[in-house]
């Protein structure tokens, strides 16, 4: 598929770096305070045209497809580092452009390398603004407000629990509109709140259908597994790497590290991508009868995903950090673009009273 052209106000560059090949999408003066946006699962650098161009005075944006998405070289990601594959493109990125420090902004699954470069390099770190992030227990595989194994082998999350039907769709570049599981009925039913529309809809879909497909890519690898539903995370691909397998032990590091930029945490009241009862959550679908065979909530209860954030931000708090949490009424997993002017009013303030 042709790369959309961005909208007036935005350049579309390819920066080599010492690790892959990055298209990269980039806002305002070159000497601007710099503004680090990234991208989540089934998305790419496209969506942040918005809140890139309406930044406030003395900002510029920085947007690149991660590494397995749009029209970013093509290499693999190893999940067995967590996402660290993608913290490290990043810091090789802001090298190439000279960026000592930034603002860094992350959705969705592309909270998890900002969780990653905090612990690896904080002093890289500004901010950190976080839409409808990932937990940082990982997506899928924990229970409670601690982030706990529901099992050993972290069976129910990872690439193995992917509708197949949703991956085929993507891999022949469907863009229909006839039946639920389609790329664009995904995105309009979870990313916002119907009837809302992206204005820009053909372009973002073009961008989403970039992501690369494969049992190394996305959604990954799976293992059998003795306990239900039966399959467990792989070594290959973002989706196993934003498991809770392969990023529930960098918590207590997360809590510890110093120093410690400020949070602002944005999400929307209607998610259901990311909630306590996500629609994409294996138990959840089990405990609402779409996957047979569920074990009951005593064994494996939906994941808390907001709570264990929460939890999370708190001890980091309490630790000498700081965090905000504001929650957008009637907006579901993107609110900088479902209500792009809700979220801006929240998050230049953020950026306005750091400069």
């Amino acid at each position: 598929m042709e790369k959309p052209l961005p909208k007036s106000g935005i350049k579309s560059e390819m920066v080599k770096t010492d690790r892959l090949e990055m298209h990269v999408l980039l806002s305002g003066k070159q000497d601007n305070e710099p503004v680090i946006f990234l991208h989540g699962n089934f998305a790419a650098a496209l969506y942040w045209q918005d809140p890139m161009l309406s930044l406030p005075e003395g900002f510029r944006g920085i947007a690149p497809d991660l590494r397995g998405y749009g029209w970013t070289e093509d290499k693999l990601t190893d999940a067995t580092r967590g996402l660290k594959d993608w913290s490290e493109d990043i810091l090789a990125l802001m090298e190439v452009l000279a960026i000592e420090k930034a603002h860094f902004v992350g959705w969705s699954l592309g909270a998890a390398p900002i969780y990653r470069m905090l612990i690896d390099q904080p002093e890289k770190i500004k901010s950190m603004t976080f839409v409808a992030p990932v937990s940082p227990y990982g997506f899928g595989g924990t229970k409670g407000e601690e982030g706990i194994p529901v099992y050993d082998d972290f069976a129910g999350c990872g690439g193995g629990s992917v509708n197949p039907e949703f991956i085929r769709r993507i891999r022949e570049g469907d863009r229909s509109s006839t039946d639920p599981n389609s790329p664009r009925n995904i995105i309009n039913t979870f990313y916002y709140v119907p009837p809302f529309r992206a204005a820009d809809e053909e372009d973002l879909l073009t961008a989403s259908l970039q992501e690369k497909i494969g049992s190394d890519k996305y959604p990954g690898d799976s293992v059998p597994s003795t306990n239900w539903p039966f399959v467990g995370p792989g070594k290959w691909g973002a989706l196993n790497g934003g498991s809770g397998k392969y990023m529930i032990n960098d918590v207590p590091d997360l809590i510890a590290v110093a120093p410690k930029p400020p949070i602002l945490w944005i999400r929307g009241d209607k998610d259901q991508i990311v909630s306590d009862m996500s629609m994409f959550d294996i138990p959840t679908l089990g405990k609402l009868g779409f996957v047979p065979g569920y074990p009951g909530e005593e064994v494996f209860p939906p994941q808390p995903m907001v709570l264990q954030t929460r939890v999370v931000f708190e001890k980091y708090q309490q630790n000498g950090g700081s965090y905000k949490e504001v929650v957008l009424e009637n907006t579901a997993h993107s609110p900088h673009i479902e209500k792009l002017a809700e979220f801006n009013q929240s998050f230049h303030q953020f950026l306005l009273e750091l400069k």
